[in-house]
């Protein structure tokens, strides 16, 4: 906290304003001139970026903020000779602002340390053979990145050879990763196998990881729904209040015999006890606190408002692969011509889903030159993919195609099991098997506990559909969905007056997390399906999200405690002055010390442990 005092100005001015009233009260008992010039200094260096934005801000929003209060309260006082009333007015203030502006360094720290993980330069290998460094923003589409056994990965692209990457930055997966030619590797996961050429596939500004660091910058900028009603209702009380204290000197001094001086100073203890500063800082340092320590525990929420939705949550609909389970299939059984397995090869090299990595690691032997690569490969959202006659899908999409190799027979149940159709037939068939992961079932008895109903919506048959189901903890679950069937149950659920989560990782997800009240991504998934939502899993592990759903409960009970108390001392504060007990010292202790109390409380949520990996 000290280091960041010193580093920013308005601390530098704080630090300037404390030393300036100890002077005040050093030669207040002896030389009353200088106590009072440095009252005065104190009170110009602690209230001039109050001051500022007081005029800033009421200029540009053609409406008054707490920090005219403020500065109108200390001018008060100096007016009838209470300076150091007015300069410890202002020290408490500042401090408290420093404090809220603690916790937003702190939230921003988490950005800073997503973005270390990602260097800022790269090797580039020219055409003449030449190895220059140059910043990761300047690199192309196309360029060719040298990285060497242990570096980070310096931004996206195509690896030319067989490598091991470890990718836990991004999967929370501590095994590294085998790597094969032409796939895809991601800025700031490390390489740990033999050095490697990569060919950029994404500019710097769309990596994965980028997007990630955008994600938390906006989050800190959509405050949550609590903040954006105090922001509402802050200007209103305002100018209640500097209609209300005016009136309240009149009445004093026209009807209960005060002086005009006694009058005063009753109107500047009204003043300062009924500035809602510690209402208005009541819901933005916790929020931004638990922002910035879901950030660090692999969470991360597209502002303050999906965090607070997030408690609400009633029922959770999730997909299953990559996010139950591993999504690291293996091809256990298959039946295909050589022709044919070249083409669904190629087709699937196209795709991103684990299903098709799996496929292209199985046969990454086949020789592929002889493939028709003029004609397009398409992807079908919740159905497979397509090139010309033939179509890979789940075996739904093929119920009217011929089966002359009984192949629907052959399809292990239990197993998740793709066809190859062509020209109404069904020409090979793949079986592939995929692990529930252990932190899943955890996760989702977490939230059962919870009283949170949790159910999978999946594209997979019944057979798969129930066995994951039962497996993570005997959910609810609705098989072979299509991602128009996914909206349709979340439309249900929110008919019925139920708050939705949806968790997903792929394109076909991405309408039901858009749908969802609270949409959730796994970080590993498509960029549509993070753009899509309102929380992302960087981490695949789902215990995060449990974790953060306990950090949402904490935050709003933070948040009505701070509100509660706020309001109480305000209520408290402004009685006591209307009977007279109440002195500016002692109103300016209790009110901006309730100010602090309600920041420290926030700043809480920033030492919360840290979840497991």
């Amino acid at each position: 906290m000290f280091n960041y005092l010193i580093k920013s100005r308005p601390g530098q001015f704080l630090l300037v304003g404390i030393f300036f009233i100890i002077l005040g009260f050093i030669f207040a008992p002896f030389i009353e001139i200088v106590s009072r010039l440095s009252f005065y200094a104190a009170i110009f260096f602690l209230g001039f970026f109050a001051a500022k934005s007081a005029v800033v801000d009421t200029i540009q929003s053609k409406s008054p903020n707490v920090d005219l209060l403020m500065i109108l309260a200390a001018l008060g006082a100096v007016l009838i000779n209470y300076e150091s009333e007015g300069a410890i007015l202002l020290l408490i203030f500042a401090g408290a602002e420093a404090l809220e502006d603690y916790a937003s360094a702190k939230s921003t720290n988490a950005i800073s340390e997503l973005m270390s993980q990602v260097p800022s330069t790269a090797q580039v290998l020219r055409d003449n053979g030449e190895v220059v460094e140059i910043p990761t923003d300047d690199l192309n589409i196309g360029d060719m990145v040298v990285v060497s056994k242990g570096e980070l990965i310096p931004i996206d692209g195509i690896t030319d050879r067989q490598t091991m990457v470890n990718e836990a930055a991004l999967t929370g997966e501590s095994v590294p990763v085998s790597k094969e030619k032409g796939d895809e590797v991601f800025a700031g996961t490390i390489n740990e196998g033999h050095a490697f050429h990569l060919e950029v596939n994404k500019l710097s500004n769309e990596t994965v990881f980028s997007n990630i660091i955008r994600m938390v910058e906006e989050a800190q900028n959509r405050p949550s729904n609590v903040s954006k009603f105090i922001d509402r209702i802050e200007s209103k009380y305002v100018i209640s209040v500097l209609v209300g204290v005016p009136i309240f000197i009149f009445i004093l001094y026209a009807f209960n015999d005060f002086t005009f001086q006694e009058a005063f100073y009753r109107g500047m203890v009204m003043l300062t006890v009924a500035s809602p500063c510690a209402l208005v800082a009541s819901a933005t340092p916790a929020t931004l606190s638990a922002i910035s320590n879901g950030a660090r525990n692999g969470v991360l929420f597209k502002g303050g408002a999906a965090m607070e939705a997030l408690s609400t949550m009633d029922v959770l609909y999730s997909d299953k692969t990559g996010t139950l389970t591993h999504g690291e299939f293996e091809v256990v059984d298959y039946a295909a011509q050589e022709d044919t397995l070249s083409e669904v090869v190629y087709m699937e090299q196209q795709s991103s889903h684990p299903i098709a990595r799996a496929i292209v690691d199985t046969f990454n032997y086949l020789d592929l030159d002889q493939i028709d690569r003029n004609e397009p490969v398409e992807e079908v959202a919740g159905s497979g993919m397509k090139k010309g006659e033939i179509q890979i899908g789940k075996p739904s999409v093929f119920d009217q195609y011929e089966d002359i190799h009984n192949y629907r027979k052959k399809a292990i149940d239990g197993n998740t099991n793709i066809f190859v159709g062509k020209n109404n037939k069904i020409v090979g068939y793949f079986s592939l098997a995929d692990r529930v992961r252990k932190e899943s079932a955890e996760a989702v008895a977490g939230f059962q506990k919870e009283g949170i109903r949790v159910a999978l919506l999946t594209g997979d048959n019944e057979t798969v559909a129930k066995k994951v189901a039962d497996e993570v903890g005997g959910v609810d679950y609705v098989a072979s969905c299509l991602p128009e069937d996914k909206i349709k149950y979340i439309h249900e659920s929110q008919q019925a007056g139920k708050i939705v989560g949806m968790i997903g990782d792929g394109i076909n997800d991405a309408p039901a997390l858009a749908n969802a009240d609270i949409g959730i991504a796994m970080g590993s998934g498509s960029s549509v399906a993070m753009e899509s939502s309102d929380v992302v899993i960087v981490k695949n592990n789902l215990a995060k999200l449990f974790y953060s759903f306990k950090l949402s409960h904490r935050l709003n009970r933070i948040i009505v405690g701070n509100v509660a108390f706020s309001i109480g001392v305000i209520l408290a504060l402004v009685i006591l002055n209307l009977f007279g007990l109440l002195n500016l010292p002692m109103a300016v202790l209790f009110h901006e010390g309730s100010t602090i109390l309600v920041i420290l409380n926030g700043l809480r949520l920033l030492r919360q442990g840290k979840q497991k990996k």
